[in-house]
């Protein structure tokens, strides 16, 4: 198993999003990229000052599904062009990333944001390793199985498209 850490906004749709998908066997909400654990939590995000980024981890079996495959989903789902902010959100916590583990697919993403980058004029999705994670209030997990008709700036519609449907 790999694993891979996407800020795509609000966290809710982007595990909602990645958890619809063969091959990912974990998706867990979370805060990633702060100042501590301290302040991981969603009283201090919602502040700004902590630094952290509503982030996924998605943990993936690679013989089924791709990095490359990952990091083409989290593109065709967020605005890259937008700093601080997705959909109806604002605020540093919802800042675009992609954060790794492992160096080799540091150098991956890279490339493949690379390609994206070219069809904008601005592009502020960060790229970077991963400096820590921290998991959210239970209540943030699977949030809109719990909550159906909760916000999400990812449609049902999009997802839907990705998976081929």
């Amino acid at each position: 198993m790999k694993e891979i850490y996407f800020a795509g906004g609000c966290f809710w749709g982007m595990e909602k999003l990645f958890r619809a998908f063969p091959g990912v066997e974990a998706v867990t909400a979370g805060y990633a990229n702060g100042l501590s654990e301290e302040y991981a939590n969603y009283h201090d995000v919602c502040t700004g000052l902590s630094r952290f980024r509503e982030t996924v981890r998605v943990i993936y079996d690679a013989d089924k599904i791709s990095l490359a495959r990952l990091v083409e989903i989290f593109f065709a789902v967020i605005d890259p062009t937008l700093f601080n902010r997705q959909g109806m959100d604002f605020g540093s916590q919802y800042q675009t990333g992609i954060y790794w583990t492992c160096a080799d697919d540091g150098e991956t993403i890279r490339l493949l944001a690379a390609e994206e980058e070219r069809k904008y004029r601005e592009f502020y999705t960060e790229l970077k390793p991963l400096e820590n994670f921290f998991p959210a209030e239970e209540y943030h997990q699977r949030y809109l199985e719990k909550h159906p008709d909760g916000y999400c700036h990812i449609s049902q519609a999009k997802i839907d498209s990705l998976l081929g449907l």
